[in-house]
């Protein structure tokens, strides 16, 4: 019967679930929407004149618009509510147009919807109809056996038991036409669904001699099986089938598996000769060349990636295909018992670990001798691929007998290797920067030879050995990024790549050859070896070189390393600050070695000329010595030479008539003299106290003191050792009257010259002035000559 039909709910009823359901969509796409504006709110949200609201009223907002608003402000409000309008329907047509396709396809899927619901409501009701009728008939089949279903169920036991001992009877028949056939896995299979029968009425006489028949059989089987295991021909599947036959018959798990590794070890000893064979003809000094296939059957020399990629497809192959069916065969095998399953695997883990661990030892020592014969290779191309795939391999190893850590020692034959090559790399570096030091010794020996003017290409020297420095610095960094490529299984883990990357690039190479350097710059300094008889401007060259190192060289190859080998643990490197310090120490120490010999060099040629010269019989003087001329040019020419690496630095302005003041101390020491000869019988004082007092009271100059890395410095500090030495000479000598008065002319000369190489001009006239005065001390007739003869005599010469 019919359901009668609802009545309709009441209006206000209806009109509560449309606006729950107008609640449920503005809450659905995000709106705000009142919680309770199914019911009865409060006054706030049923604001008539909420024109947004569920509640709003034209009527009402209409009438408080006039009332509240001017004819100016409804003119506005009107505009505004055209605009908003015009807006909101330019937004539903956009809205309309954009899924306007959407719209036409829900159409067309509803459409269809409605075909497919009317079909399948016609194919249930047919459905319903089958399973009415097939309920029917199960019903009167049900009751039509009912009595014959027990009669039925024993007649059937008793014919499966039937066919049961049908088969056992059949068995020894059976088993040996399988062998005959050599199906051996089927004959194993029908005796193991046996055996339990067989062995569990034994007792009785029949099943008796059918167990007896079986066993024979089975020996029989076991011993062919036995000797297909000892076949060396037999491929692995073959191996596999064998050990799970003689398993599931029952034999000594302990023996199979011996069996099994003593086969398989044959097959991968080949592998291991073949290698072995490979490292014997590298080491005889054959080349492999690309791609020569070799003569026939006779092998040929191997490269590394060839070598490796042998070894892998070959041994590692053989390796995982043993492991892998050995671990199927006698420790993952399904069906055991729980006692008798754990026993086995103990015993075949242990066995399976001696095994690979002996093979794995042996093909890693042949890995590592043949990578260590490219420890010296120009090229890291092939040996990095040959180790990412020699890593690569080894984690399938890993994966299938993770007790044999294999990746850990493929990662240090890896490391090892990295850190190899890094060495190799850095014993180039410094051999790079001997023959570098050497190119700029002939080319310093070329230079004197030609020009006659020692270090006159300095600046081009300079550019050229820090610019092939640099740049092989930055070819070795670039080949050793080849072990951190993305691609490169080894690179990203951390136990290879921060050692890699901090202790052995950044520290090993980079700070160790900048370490190198300096050190052997330093021993140009020491004044052993052959070392000793450096060129100066060798060591001026190279006090700048250590100096621009300090500037910016080595902060530029501290963040090229740390940006390209990503290293970013600061705490265990060497600091920025310290490299720069040793840099500029070292700079400075090859500076003051150059202002030395530079210095000793004119003072040499200063000391000779005082010591080998009559000042007792010397002749008036007519001109100034060559000694000086001499002197005059090398320091010209050492103002140059510094000139062309060195800045020239800050010195004290210079007096306008520096060049031609004509020691007005002559003079002034004469009357000084001759005030203190006349003073000495009534003072009794010495004029050598007085000359003593007088220095209490001049600026202290430091001989030997550092200088700055400027041509001024350089110059002043070369010149006070050779105007010091001077001072010496003439204090160890006795002159007469011309002997003074070719040291006056000979220091005006100097004067004239000196003055405007160093940095402070008064301390080259307090040096000559010193000369002069001890000259004067030690001369037998201290009569000097005319300012004006002097500067005649020094302009002439």
């Amino acid at each position: 019967m019919a359901a009668a039909p609802e009545s309709p709910p009441p209006p206000g009823e209806e009109d509560g679930r449309r606006r729950k359901r107008h609640g449920m969509l503005k809450l659905y796409y995000g709106l705000q929407v009142n919680a309770e504006s199914g019911n009865k709110g409060p006054a706030a949200t049923t604001d008539p004149c909420d024109i947004n609201g569920a509640h709003f009223k034209p009527e009402v907002y209409l009438q408080r618009l006039m009332q509240e608003k001017s004819l100016n402000e409804l003119m506005d409000k009107e505009r505004d509510m055209v605009r908003q309008i015009r807006s909101l329907d330019s937004d539903m047509q956009t809205l309309v147009y954009e899924n306007y396709n959407k719209f036409i396809s829900a159409t067309d899927t509803i459409r269809k919807m409605k075909n497919d619901f009317k079909k399948m409501e016609d194919e249930m009701d047919r459905l319903a109809t089958n399973m009415e009728s097939i309920t029917e008939f199960s019903a009167r089949i049900s009751g039509t056996l009912q009595d014959r279903r027990q009669q039925i169920t024993k007649l059937s036991g008793v014919h499966m038991l039937l066919k049961k001992l049908q088969f056992l009877f059949e068995l020894p028949a059976r088993l040996k036409k399988c062998i005959e056939m050599q199906a051996y896995g089927q004959a194993v299979r029908y005796y193991t669904k046996a055996r339990t029968v067989l062995d569990q009425y034994q007792h009785m006489p029949s099943f008796h001699g059918i167990r007896e028949d079986c066993s024979v059989i089975v020996a029989e089987l076991c011993v062919k099986l036995r000797e297909q295991f000892k076949n060396k021909e037999s491929d692995a599947h073959q191996l596999a089938e064998c050990v799970d036959l003689l398993l599931q018959l029952k034999e000594p798990a302990d023996e199979l598996c011996d069996e099994f590794l003593l086969h398989a070890r044959h097959k991968v000893d080949e592998d291991l000769e073949m290698l072995r064979l490979q490292l014997q003809m590298l080491e005889a000094g054959q080349v492999p060349s690309p791609g020569d296939p070799g003569d026939g059957d006779k092998p040929h020399p191997m490269d590394v990636l060839e070598f490796t990629d042998t070894g892998c497809n070959v041994f590692l192959s053989d390796m995982c295909l043993v492991i892998a069916s050995y671990k199927d065969l006698f420790i993952n095998r399904p069906g055991t018992g729980v006692q008798e399953q754990a026993h086995l695997e103990k015993v075949a883990n242990q066995k399976l670990e001696v095994f690979v661990n002996s093979l794995m030892g042996q093909y890693f020592s042949y890995v590592e001798q043949r990578v260590q014969l490219e420890k010296e290779s120009s090229d890291n191309t092939l040996l990095v691929r040959a180790l990412d795939r020699f890593h690569r391999r080894l984690q399938a190893v890993e994966k299938l007998l993770p007790e044999t850590e294999s990746t850990s020692s493929a990662t240090h034959i890896v490391a090892k290797m990295a850190h190899d090559r890094v060495i190799h790399y850095s014993e180039a570096l410094r051999r790079h920067f001997a023959d570098c030091l050497t190119d700029v010794r002939q080319s310093l020996a070329a230079s004197r030879s030609l020009s006659k003017q020692e270090g006159s290409n300095l600046g081009d020297l300079l550019q050229t050995t820090a610019t092939s420095i640099l740049d092989q610095l930055k070819t070795v960094l670039s080949d050793l990024r080849a072990f951190i490529e993305s691609d490169i299984t080894f690179a990203m883990q951390p136990y290879f790549r921060e050692p890699f990357c901090v202790q052995d690039v950044r520290e090993g190479l980079v700070v160790g050859f900048l370490k190198h350097m300096f050190t052997t710059c330093s021993e140009f300094c020491e004044g052993s070896g052959d070392k000793s008889s450096a060129p100066p401007p060798l060591i001026l060259l190279l006090s700048r070189l250590c100096l621009d190192y300090d500037m910016t060289t080595i902060s530029y190859l501290i963040s090229l390393t740390d940006e390209q080998f990503l290293v970013e643990d600061k705490s265990a490197v060497t600091p920025l600050s310290e490299l720069c310090n040793l840099a500029k120490d070292t700079a400075q120490k090859l500076l003051d070695h150059y202002v030395k010999v530079q210095g000793l060099t004119i003072s040499q040629m200063l000391r000779k000329s005082v010591e080998t010269r009559d000042w007792l019989n010397t002749i008036e003087p007519r001109n100034v010595r060559a000694v000086m001329k001499r002197v005059v040019e090398d320091v010209t020419a050492i103002d140059s030479q510094v000139g062309l690496l060195y800045e020239e630095g800050l010195r004290k302005a210079h007096s306008s008539d520096s060049s031609k003041r004509t020691f007005p101390y002559s003079s002034s020491r004469q009357n000084q003299r001759s005030q203190w000869s006349s003073y000495a019988p009534s003072s009794n004082m010495d004029t050598s106290l007085m000359s003593n007092i007088q220095k209490l009271f001049s600026e202290r100059i430091e001989i030997f003191s550092a200088v700055d890395f400027s041509k001024v410095s350089v110059l002043t500090g070369i010149i006070k050792i050779s105007l010091k030495t001077f001072l010496e000479c003439v204090r160890l000598r006795t002159f007469a009257r011309f002997g003074l008065q070719q040291i006056q002319v000979d220091c005006h000369y100097l004067q004239m010259y000196l003055w405007r190489f160093v940095s402070d001009e008064n301390l080259v006239h307090t040096l000559l002035d010193e000369i002069v005065g001890s000259a004067i001390h030690r001369c037998l007739d201290p009569v000097t000559m005319e300012p004006s003869v002097i500067e005649v005599i020094c302009d002439r010469g």
